[in-house]
Order: C-alpha cells, then sequence, then structure tokens
C-alpha cells in the first residue's frame, strides 16, 4: 500500500508528513497529544521558543512511557506471582480431595 499525505497541525504551525493509512489514526492521535502537552507548557511555564517547549514535551512524554512501561512490568510481575499461588493452592486442594 502507498503512503499517505497527512497534514497535521502543532502550536499552530502545520506539518505535513506521510504514513501508511493504517497508521492514520494513531499518527493523529500523537499529533494531538503532543500538541497538548506543547500548549500546556508554553502556557504553564516561562520557557520561551518553539524547540525548548519541544525537548521539554518529549521530556515529559517519554518519561510518561517509561512510568506506564514500569506500571505494566510490574503488572506482568504480580500476575506472574498471583498465577504461581494460584497453581499451588489448585495443587493443595487436588490433594487435599483426593
Amino acid at each position: 500500500m502507498a503512503n499517505i499525505s497527512l497534514k497535521i497541525r502543532i502550536l499552530d504551525k502545520e506539518y505535513q508528513v506521510n504514513c501508511a493509512p493504517e497508521e492514520r489514526e494513531g499518527l493523529e492521535y500523537s499529533a494531538r497529544m503532543l500538541n497538548e502537552k506543547m500548549e500546556e507548557i508554553r502556557q504553564g511555564s516561562q520557557i520561551i521558543g518553539l524547540e525548548r517547549i519541544a525537548v521539554m514535551a518529549a521530556l515529559n512524554l517519554a518519561h510518561d512511557l517509561i512510568r506506564t512501561e514500569n506500571a505494566a512490568q510490574k503488572n506482568t510481575e504480580a500476575s506472574g506471582v498471583l498465577n504461581s499461588m494460584n497453581s499451588k493452592l489448585n495443587s493443595v486442594l487436588s490433594d487435599l480431595t483426593n
């Protein structure tokens, strides 16, 4: 499939990017998220300049991603422990009923 051309708007500036048709929705969502984060930084701080705002937004989003990944890893580990405990309980219950 051929790539499509997509216009996205970030901090009142328009950018044209190419993406696969199946990635369009994700790219539009990412652009909205980035724009919101950059607007939040621009309005809530004394940071001036598109480049500085973009770097701060990237740092904030990367930090959010790392926290989410860490939480998911902890959930996976907890799930493994619970599955192990469930297996042991089932084994003990099986031994008691036999």
